[in-house]
């Protein structure tokens, strides 16, 4: 999908862009090709080759972060199924008390088919944040540009988070699904453990304080419920990427491929 992306383009939406795609130039390389295109002068064909030309280099340099730049935050879907092996699926809990006064308890990351759990007090420290993230080519989160990112600039202002973002909370709104993590896992056939049913972010709370009090089960209580909230998000993210694709990719492109 990413190298059928034309919108970064200055002048060309995703209008002109759908025009393109019909007319055949479905990816940079054809674009670049071809000697003529309806609706776009030669000078400015010539401009255009020149910025695709570094977008195919950054492309095959798997360089995810001069993406996050040139495109706007809602068309970082399209990265998701060239850097999917690469991403990091990211959830917090936070204590319950709104940022800049609350505290983050847990943060969860769960890429490459591993989990990664930080907790406040243990192993949840700027340094090791930042190192853990900064291997990964894209962030995956539900609500994150509204919650999760901003509570964590807040609690380490120095955190460096220059990757692309797919919000999946956005994604699925642009799709009519409306609803929360769990009310849309439910639609689309993403089942959570037993032992996890009916659990909010409010129960994460809960259960961070029982834990500080010394309930151990709360302890693994919260950490199951985390990982089950960025792990849920891959399916998730697999299923609305498809979904972005059929309604927003080019003509005949039905599934995720890079």
């Amino acid at each position: 999908m990413l190298p059928s992306t034309f919108i970064f383009l200055q002048g060309i939406g995703e209008s002109t862009e759908r025009l393109l795609w019909e007319s055949g130039i479905t990816n940079w390389k054809t674009f670049l090709q071809s000697t003529a295109l309806p609706h776009i002068s030669t000078a400015r064909k010539a401009l255009y080759d020149t910025i695709l030309e570094e977008a195919y280099a950054q492309w095959h340099q798997h360089n995810s972060r001069y993406f996050a730049q040139i495109l706007k935050a809602r068309d970082h879907w399209r990265l998701y199924p060239h850097y999917r092996s690469n991403t990091a699926f990211v959830d917090i809990e936070t204590n319950g008390v709104p940022s800049p006064h609350g505290e983050i308890t847990v943060v969860g990351i769960y890429g490459r088919g591993e989990m990664t759990t930080l907790i406040q007090g243990e192993t949840l420290f700027k340094s090791r944040l930042e190192d853990e993230l900064a291997s990964y080519d894209l962030l995956v989160t539900f609500f994150g540009s509204g919650f999760d990112l901003p509570f964590l600039k807040t609690t380490y202002p120095d955190l460096l988070l220059d990757h692309p973002h797919l919000d999946l909370c956005f994604a699925a709104r642009r799709l009519g699904f409306k609803g929360g993590l769990k009310s849309i896992e439910q639609e689309l056939g993403c089942n959570r453990a037993t032992s996890l049913e009916g659990l909010t972010g409010w129960d994460a709370v809960r259960l961070w304080e029982e834990w500080q009090n010394g309930n151990s089960e709360s302890r693994e209580l919260l950490i199951e419920y985390n990982e089950a909230d960025c792990k849920n998000m891959e399916p998730l993210a697999d299923l609305i990427c498809d979904r972005m694709i059929r309604e927003y990719g080019p003509p005949g492109k039905v599934a995720m491929t890079s």
